[in-house]
């Protein structure tokens, strides 16, 4: 099993996406809850529809650990749009607190 510290974790954002702050502010909440609080993450843009293709990215905000999307469902096909989670709590744009630390949980190979 690698370090945790060691995790790369990035977040996918489309210009001006009106999610991005939720999901950071999210993904350190969660990131802080598992212990973790030492982990950073870097946000980059997707400007256009070749870097979303070479991103595997499906909407905005995309968030990657280790290189995998840890949230992604069959059949969604790549977009330079917003992205739509679903929580326990409804449909929202960006995972929930919980969804984050289990993803985290699960990329770290720690218990949850």
């Amino acid at each position: 099993m690698s370090d945790p510290g060691d995790m790369e974790i990035e977040v996918l954002v489309v210009p001006d996406c009106p999610h991005q702050q939720l999901a950071e502010e999210r993904l350190r909440q969660a990131l802080d809850d598992a212990g973790l609080d030492a982990t950073g993450f870097t946000t980059r843009v997707v400007a256009d529809q070749a870097d979303a293709e070479q991103s595997a990215f499906t909407g905005s905000p995309t968030i990657l650990i280790d290189g995998r999307d840890p949230f992604a469902e069959p059949g969604t096909t790549l977009s330079l749009s917003c992205r739509i989670y679903r929580t326990p709590q409804g449909p929202a744009g960006a995972p929930g607190l919980d969804q984050l630390r289990q993803a985290l949980h699960e990329a770290a190979g720690t218990a949850a």
